[in-house]
């Protein structure tokens, strides 16, 4: 066999070694310990983002993920996160929302937004042993075609085994297209509404406080207690649904349940 046609045979070897060896590794990953928490949370919070009335919203927990890294740390405010970097102190990942479809109730005449979702990513460290920060950049989905970006600081403390409690900061920054959407008026729905037309840009969308006492009832049943306050700004404060029909001050306060299922793949 000539040197041509011998390195010829040994790199298609190669290649077809690679996509073996990226299905073992994959299998590999798939396969070990997982858990699936399901549960539900009721809350009282304002009908829409901006409203100054308020009602009960209940919607379902879901979360996924291999076991063995256990977070140190997670809110109620976190999106659906997926690490692909976990060394305890750092985890950078996936993370991404459901939007639940979004009527202004008590305003008619302006259009319901779409349900649809928001996609990116997360960062957070643990600055010191007691606290979180933690950074989540995301681009929506049908709903909106605007980019959010949420921070946050959370100081937990352990007060029993089973106790916990936490609190912090928070702030949300959006694009024009975001605010454009959830807080825009155009010129036919100022005149079916009655609202002032508002050409929102970007910028600033609130900040506030949370803070929650979380309750480990058994190995697989978690109870939170957690309430919150917002304020908004920029753009979303300065909307004509907002000053007119609304209210910069926003007040959430909520209970949660969820179990844990351990198995095996």
């Amino acid at each position: 066999m000539s040197i041509v046609r011998y390195s010829a045979a040994v790199s298609l070897a190669a290649l077809m070694m690679v996509p073996a060896a990226a299905s073992a590794e994959t299998f590999d990953w798939i396969a070990g310990e997982w858990s699936l928490e399901l549960g539900a949370t009721g809350m009282i919070a304002p009908g829409f983002e901006g409203s100054k009335k308020y009602k009960f919203t209940a919607i379902p927990v879901f979360s996924l993920g291999k076991s063995g890294n256990d977070t140190r740390f997670s809110s109620r405010n976190d999106s659906i996160s997926f690490a692909l970097i976990d060394d305890g102190n750092v985890r950078v990942g996936l993370a991404g929302q459901f939007l639940w479809k979004e009527e202004f109730d008590g305003i008619d005449g302006l259009d319901p937004v779409r349900w649809g979702g928001e996609l990116g990513g997360f960062f957070e460290f643990y600055p010191l042993d007691w606290m979180r920060a933690r950074a989540e950049l995301r681009y929506g989905i049908r709903a909106h075609n605007g980019f959010v970006a949420d921070f946050s600081a959370d100081v937990f403390k352990d007060v029993t085994p089973d106790i916990r409690i936490s609190a912090g900061p928070r702030v949300s920054l959006a694009s024009a297209d975001f605010f454009d959407t959830y807080f825009g008026v155009s010129a036919e729905e100022s005149q079916r509404s009655g609202v002032s037309e508002y050409d929102p840009g970007g910028g600033f969308r609130s900040a506030g406080v949370g803070g929650a006492i979380s309750w480990k009832a058994t190995d697989n049943i978690t109870a939170n207690l957690f309430g919150e306050y917002s304020r908004l700004m920029g753009p979303a404060a300065d909307s004509s649904i907002v000053q007119e029909r609304g209210s910069r001050d926003q007040f959430t306060i909520g209970l949660s349940t969820s179990y844990r299922f351990d198995f095996r793949l």
